[in-house]
């Protein structure tokens, strides 16, 4: 245990990020990885009580995370409390208790003159904006991110500040359709974190960059994902991976022999692939069309140009998503040959 492996007369006084490099000498990465969850809990630190919810949040252990922010809501200092509040919005997001909305209204209580926490707030309404498909917001926060950074001298929190700021990145360049760029923050992702569940969302995302490219190096994503997600029993993402990201990258490239899916939309993508759009029709007509991937279905299935061109209009419109409007704008150049 940390306790011993660390002087008790000293281990208090040292940073997180001290903490993680006297460990280094001894143990590998995972194991410190594994010995910092516990201690991030145990610590008497108030420094490593906020800090702490930062490492226990890029490394995936939320159960962890709400504990320590319950503890940091009972300390006796006013900025541990403050921190604990903007870490619960996280966990509130991410378990979607709140509306966007009302998140943003708790967001916007904040007011704060210590650089993490004013970094941690503006990380928290980007990510809304996120979650309600307003990538353009990400610019507002791009012009103010080196300032806020620049504030922050605990280079561990800034390492993980990065992490976060590669994952807003990957999306938001996804979405222009901007891949090398995406594709370069992913890669970066993928080299710094530990976090299985942020490795396979990265694949996940990297996969899918490769859909107006080549199949195979596509696939290769997703089965990166899908061996992650296996070996570490991420029911939810494996799920994920083959009744959606595999069957729809299979589909758009007609690579459909033996592929299956239990949903619907998909398996209406699948038999488009095959040419059988009378049998694609009539499972889409048993779905709500309430998105513009369905809208594209139902327009190749329908042949109809009317309905292509709608979900090419929502994709940018209600998405600003230039990366998925090219699959119903390719379809309509196709009808004009």
């Amino acid at each position: 245990m940390l306790l011993s492996t660390l002087n008790m007369s000293n281990r208090d006084e040292l940073t997180l990020e001290q903490l993680m490099e006297t460990l280094s000498q001894e143990h590998t990465d995972q194991t410190v990885i594994e010995l910092l969850r516990n201690y991030c809990l145990q610590s008497t630190s108030y420094d490593i009580q906020k800090k702490g919810m930062e490492f226990l949040y890029i490394n995936g252990f939320y159960g962890e995370l709400q504990q320590l922010i319950d503890k940091n809501n009972e300390s006796m200092h006013c900025s541990n409390r403050e921190w604990a509040a903007i870490y619960q919005i996280f966990i509130d997001r991410r378990l979607n208790r709140y509306t966007p909305q009302e998140l943003f209204h708790r967001i916007n209580q904040f007011s704060s003159d210590e650089p993490e926490l004013v970094c941690l707030i503006e990380f928290a309404r980007v990510t809304v904006f996120y979650q309600m498909n307003e990538f353009s917001n990400i610019g507002n926060f791009l012009a103010v991110q080196p300032k806020l950074f620049e504030s922050i001298d605990d280079k561990l929190l800034i390492s993980y500040f990065n992490i976060r700021l590669y994952q807003l990145l990957l999306t938001y360049y996804l979405t222009r359709n901007e891949l090398i760029m995406a594709r370069k923050y992913a890669y970066r992702i993928l080299n710094h974190t530990t976090n299985t569940r942020t490795k396979v969302n990265t694949h996940i995302k990297l996969g899918v960059s490769y859909t107006f490219d080549t199949y195979q190096q596509g696939m290769f994503h997703l089965n990166e994902a899908l061996k992650l997600s296996k070996k570490h029993n991420l029911t939810a993402n494996i799920h994920l991976i083959e009744q959606r990201n595999i069957p729809f990258l299979s589909a758009h490239f007609n690579r459909v022999e033996g592929i299956t899916s239990t949903d619907e939309s998909e398996q209406a993508h699948i038999e488009i692939a095959k040419g059988n759009n009378a049998k694609a029709l009539a499972i889409l007509k048993k779905v709500s069309i309430d998105s513009p991937f369905k809208e594209y279905y139902m327009g190749l299935a329908k042949q109809d140009k009317n309905l292509l061109l709608q979900s090419y209009t929502n994709f940018i419109e209600k998405r600003s998503d230039y990366f998925f409007s090219r699959l119903p704008l390719n379809a309509l150049k196709n009808f004009k040959h």
